[in-house]
């Protein structure tokens, strides 16, 4: 009997492998990186203020593709961080004209998409590693536990190209489930987002808006969590411009922040807005440069109404980041220098200034 159920084993595991070859195939690729980096500042912490050091980097990511009868077709990766642990994961199916939809884990939903869309020549404005605009937190909730649907580009009359993206959440707080799991929040309910993409005669535009439920609305007079973004580029031939506007507004009853203290997106009340302006250069087909500016406001919300209520006075986080970029082959070499002042959108925050100079190989 063992025998029997031993050759009945290997002949369906043989089964699931011709299968599973039929069906689609895999690939694995990656890329490995040597960095050298530094900060400067005066921010009163210690390990900010002075650092420098040599990094590596090593991604790994396995993808999957595959056909199915009706002509859609299906793909999915795994990608793992330095440690081999995974940095995101996603599942999607292609429906031809009807678009695609996608499951995942830290794979950024649509939003990624819309938030701090400018040009640049290596990372975004607030990519040095410090401190993140407000943008970039703008419908992170989708990052997990989401589906999210793509629509096809259709073009109108000749003139340009629409698409659009729509999200949804069942609990949006952010948190990924295992397989076959669930998550509870005691925050917040189900999220909603939709994003509308239009390309035409060198501009490219966007907007996006998403709302997650505050479930805590009728015990402390919270609102629902409302966040938007949008963007307009424009290139000509070597040269793009570019300007995106970010919205976020938390919805939380909480006291707002004094303009000496740190603030954190997603927990201090108040309203956070910022502004992003870049250009980028492609010099040749190898070399590009880029220069951005953004300016993240704290606006309290709390304004002097009895005589013994202090005003609380707005604040701005500003960041200047320069960046340039050298391909040849499957080597390249990025680098980016960035100032913030008023770090953590604190008055005594202080000034920081960092510096990234990368050499990646992909293979």
């Amino acid at each position: 009997m063992n025998n029997l159920k031993k050759i009945g084993l290997t002949a369906l595991a043989g089964s699931l492998v011709a299968v599973s070859a039929n069906a689609g195939t895999m690939t694995v690729s990656g890329s490995l990186g040597a960095t050298y980096s530094s900060q400067d500042g005066n921010t009163g912490t210690v390990a900010t203020d002075s650092g420098q050091g040599f990094g590596s980097d090593k991604d790994f990511k396995v993808a999957g593709s595959g056909e199915l009868d009706n002509g859609f077709t299906f793909s999915g990766y795994t990608l793992t961080k330095d440690d081999l642990t995974v940095s995101s994961s996603a599942l999607t199916l292609t429906m031809g004209s009807l678009g695609s939809v996608s499951v995942g884990h830290g794979f950024g939903g649509a939003s990624t998409k819309y938030d701090v869309q400018t040009p640049t020549a290596y990372e975004e404005v607030d990519d040095s590693g410090a401190t993140s605009l407000s943008a970039n937190f703008v419908g992170s909730w989708a990052d997990n536990n989401s589906l999210v649907y793509a629509s096809p580009s259709y073009d109108v009359a000749g003139l340009g190209t629409v698409s659009f993206d729509a999200e949804y959440t069942p609990e949006a707080s952010g948190t990924s489930p295992v397989d076959g799991g669930t998550v509870s929040s005691s925050l917040y309910g189900t999220g909603y987002s939709l994003g509308l993409t239009v390309e035409s005669n060198g501009v490219k535009a966007g907007i996006y808006g998403s709302e997650r439920t505050n479930t805590q609305a009728k015990v402390d007079e919270a609102q629902d969590s409302f966040q938007g973004v949008y963007y307009v580029n424009y290139s000509y031939g070597p040269v793009s411009v570019g300007v995106s506007q970010s919205y976020y507004d938390a919805g939380l009853r909480v006291a707002s922040e004094l303009a000496t203290a740190t603030k954190v997106v997603g927990v201090a009340g108040g309203i956070f807005e910022s502004t992003t302006m870049s250009i980028a250069y492609n010099i040749n087909d190898n070399l590009s440069v880029s220069y951005a500016k953004a300016t993240d406001e704290y606006d309290s919300q709390q304004d002097n109404t009895t005589a013994a209520a202090a005003t609380i006075e707005d604040t701005d986080m500003d960041f200047k980041t320069v960046t340039a970029a050298y391909s040849m082959g499957s080597m390249s070499i990025k680098a980016l220098h960035t100032s913030i002042d008023n770090v953590g959108y604190d008055t005594n925050g202080g000034s920081l200034d960092t510096l990234e100079i990368a050499l990646g190989l992909a293979f």
